[in-house]
Formats: structure tokens, sequence, C-alpha cells
């Protein structure tokens, strides 16, 4: 008798639980045609992953002249705007840790790109500095945005605004997934 009791007693506070939770309008089994459908092409993330992977694969062939994989490139932009980093603060602004960022590192000083330097004072603290190689190769690489915009067939303003966008998107989730 107790269980059937507590079972009843659950079951009425699931159910007010639920009557309590908002309800979408109309019948729950037609979908609006305003929603996404639960199609793996209608789903944004799906979208901005395949998109990635198209984007990742356009830049590997191009960098392949400078015996660059794409993390390498993208840790060589960050050290063209700011010589001398931290292998942290280099970890922190490409959204990596420093585990996955020693290795893309080492790759890039035993090509000459970037010099590895323990600090003076606190030998745990390791510097990042671009060699003459390293800022050479700004030089050389400049053209990329332009061969990745033929490549695309997209003008580069057109890129740049889709690239302003999706900094927008990642700013908005990031405010909302700190909630």
């Amino acid at each position: 008798m107790e269980n059937v009791a507590a079972s009843q007693a659950l079951h009425s506070q699931f159910a007010s639980q639920v009557a309590a939770r908002p309800q979408p309008l109309g019948d729950p089994t037609m979908q609006s045609p305003l929603a996404p459908s639960l199609t793996l092409d209608s789903q944004l993330c799906f979208a901005l992953y395949t998109a990635s992977l198209a984007m990742t694969k356009a830049y590997k062939a191009a960098l392949e002249r400078f015996d660059l994989t794409y993390p390498q490139y993208l840790a060589m932009l960050v050290l063209w705007e700011h010589d001398e980093l931290s292998v942290k603060d280099l970890a922190a602004r490409l959204g990596l840790d420093s585990a996955t960022l020693t290795p893309i590192l080492k790759r890039l000083e035993s090509v000459g790109y970037v010099r590895r330097v323990r600090g003076v004072l606190d030998e745990r603290l390791v510097l990042i500095h671009l060699t003459e190689n390293g800022q050479a190769l700004k030089l050389s690489a400049a053209f990329l945005p332009d061969h990745i915009s033929e490549i695309v067939g997209r003008p580069v303003p057109d890129l740049q605004r889709l690239r302003d966008e999706l900094h927008d998107l990642k700013a908005s989730l990031a405010g909302r997934m700190r909630m």
C-alpha cells in the first residue's frame, strides 16, 4: 500500500511539473513551418561543422607550401599580431589548453619559425618569440585571405561580414552559457 501511495504521489508531482512547463501552441504532433525540423541539413550546428571542415581543407592545401598545418597557421597568426607571448596567453587566444598547444609550438620551433624561451625569474613561464623566418613567413602568407576568397567563390567583403556574424554568434553563445 505504501509503495502505491508513494508512486501516486510521485506521479502527481511529476504531472504538476510537466503541466507548469510552457506548452507549444497547437497540436504537438504537427510541426510548425516556422520551427526547424530535426533533419541533419536543417541544423545550424551541422552547417557550421561542415563549413569548418571544408574551410580547414581549403587552408590545408594552401599551407602545404609553407610546411604548416592549419593549427600551426592559427598560432602564427596570433604571433604575427603579438610577438613574445607566453604559452598560456597564446593558448587562451586560440581557445586551446597548453598541453594541446605544446606539440604545435615544438613543430614550429623545429622548422625555425619560433623560439621558445623559459622565463628568467620563473622557469615555468615559457615565452614564444618569432624568428626572422617566422616574421618573413607573414609576408609570404599575405596572399592567403585573397586565395581563400577565390577558392570559396565569394568576395572578401562577404567573407568578412560572415566572419563578423560568426563572432557575434560566438559572443552570444558565450554570454548565454554563463547563465
